[in-house]
């Protein structure tokens, strides 16, 4: 997908700050620091249109994104970061949980692993609740660049049976050093609208 235009729009810690745009919505989802503002800037074909950090916890509202005012992304807070107060990390997750339920104009989320690592409980339990809310969501393995193609591959058949209860669910490998993936991403991103664009309208 060519990007002609991405912004960024503003910082929610509520829902009446949340932009009132209609557009089509994907959230951005995963444990402190496996690479989710590194991914954002991959996908939109922009270096530093998402703050990168390399301390875990940075993301502390969530942070919306117009792309070719046709897209909507939301950078959200990262999960599973130990050390901030225990008072910050409930206001993370009310945060996180209210956006997921309320917000009408989201579409799916993407949920962001690291391809090196094995899937923590917190992973999977994000992964049940968004079940359980009934949310789209895609999983994306993150830092695919960092490892040999036969561990990749490794990885990845791990990843896929942690995630693919159903056998179903999509799990795409991403490398934000090369841009591998990106094309797959957009691409279920794309697919995903086309879906619901064909699905009738109910009263």
């Amino acid at each position: 997908m060519k990007i002609v235009k991405a912004e960024f729009l503003t910082g929610a810690v509520s829902p009446k700050q949340y932009p009132k745009q209609p557009l089509p919505e994907v959230a951005f989802i995963g444990r402190s620091n496996v690479g989710k503002s590194s991914l954002i800037n991959s996908l939109v074909n922009r270096k530093k249109l998402v703050k990168t950090s390399a301390t875990p916890g940075k993301t502390q509202m969530i942070n919306f994104f117009n792309i070719n005012d046709a897209w909507m992304l939301a950078d959200l807070p990262g999960y599973g970061f130990a050390r901030v107060p225990d008072s910050v990390k409930k206001h993370w997750q009310t945060l996180i949980e209210n956006y997921l339920q309320e917000r009408d104009t989201l579409e799916s989320v993407v949920l962001i692993v690291d391809i090196r690592r094995k899937p923590t409980e917190l992973d999977l339990h994000m992964k049940d609740w968004l079940q359980q809310v009934g949310l789209e969501y895609v999983v994306v393995a993150t830092k695919a660049d960092k490892l040999s193609q036969t561990e990749r591959q490794q990885q990845m058949k791990k990843i896929k049976q942690a995630f693919s209860d159903d056998g179903q669910r999509t799990v795409l490998m991403y490398s934000s050093k090369n841009n591998n993936g990106r094309k797959e991403l957009w691409s279920y991103f794309q697919n995903l609208q086309k879906k619901e664009e064909a699905e009738p309208e109910t009263d």
